[in-house]
């Protein structure tokens, strides 16, 4: 399979393999107007598989999304066919909008202009509990 190369844009890499496409709809890749490749189970020295995804376009992309659903991500500018950065994502300490509590009893529940607002109050098992009610999150 070949996939070109972009000139101008972004790479998210070393993706958790079958996660690309939850990548793609958390960011809403899909609302873009430029080509956006995803590709899935891509061999993987490090990793085994992996998922990559390839936006011909620079753009901005939500980091606290990416290190909620995978903080292993590496993301990749590219400028005239070359990378110019890397960046590593990492486990954000607080989450805003990116999931919504499950609690009926929340107040997210009643309150609906209110922000769903996540703490992650354990690193190692990546547990993130609801400002509010402190529910936890399933990730």
């Amino acid at each position: 399979m070949n996939i070109d190369s972009i000139k101008n844009g972004i790479v998210i890499d070393h993706i958790q393999a079958k996660k690309g496409m939850e990548i793609y709809e958390a960011l809403k890749l899909y609302e873009l107007d430029c080509s956006v490749a995803i590709i899935t189970n891509a061999r993987s020295k490090k990793m085994g598989r992996k998922d990559i995804i390839k936006i011909d376009k620079k753009m901005d992309v939500n980091i606290d999304i990416l290190g909620y659903i995978d903080p292993n991500i590496t993301i990749n500018i590219v400028e005239n066919d070359k990378r110019t950065k890397k960046y590593h994502v990492e486990l954000p300490k607080k989450i805003i909008n990116v999931a919504k509590c499950q609690n009926p009893r929340c107040i997210t529940s009643v309150e609906k202009e209110l922000d769903h607002i996540f703490i992650l109050t354990d690193k190692e098992k990546q547990v993130y509990r609801c400002k509010y009610c402190e529910m936890s999150l399933k990730n």
